[in-house]
């Protein structure tokens, strides 16, 4: 479990987050809205040393942004209700780039095989406070887990 005190600290997880990733991680973000999704977003692209700005992708699905490390796909599958298997995430799950996946829990049986789950919550008593739980679905997302958290640690 990881204590995030403030949007500063948010996004600094994400860099973490963003330098750990490896071509073909998928991340899942799970929390309300106005979690925190976008924001650690934004952070994992300055990890990936992605400076153009980061907007949600709600009406577009899916946004690509090529110029850090690895490739970035952030994705916000909330509005899909049918179709998801039309839209070729394979293409990006399997990629050579790191798949942020926004209301990942949308995409049903069409989630990545392979991917780590964050469950974000708020604090009822302080707006700013998050809690972030880690679940690895997967090898690879255990991997993933492994190295955000020696980072987180040190």
């Amino acid at each position: 479990m990881i204590t995030l005190v403030n949007t500063t600290a948010t996004e600094e997880l994400g860099k973490i987050i963003g330098r750990a990733a490896e071509p073909s991680d998928n991340l899942v973000l799970t929390g309300d809205l106005g979690a925190g999704k976008t924001t650690l977003t934004k952070g994992i692209a300055r990890g990936l040393g992605i400076e153009q700005m980061i907007k949600s992708p709600t009406y577009t699905i899916i946004r690509e942004y090529q110029q850090g490390r690895l490739p970035l796909y952030h994705m916000d599958v909330y509005r899909i209700e049918a179709g998801a298997g039309d839209l070729g995430l394979d293409d990006y799950f399997e990629g050579d780039g790191l798949s942020v996946i926004e209301w990942g829990q949308q995409l049903g049986e069409y989630l990545p095989e392979d991917y780590l789950e964050l469950l974000i919550s708020k604090d009822e008593q302080d707006e700013n406070l998050r809690q972030i739980e880690l679940l690895a679905h997967g090898e690879q997302a255990q991997r993933f887990q492994t190295r955000i958290m020696k980072a987180w640690e040190a």
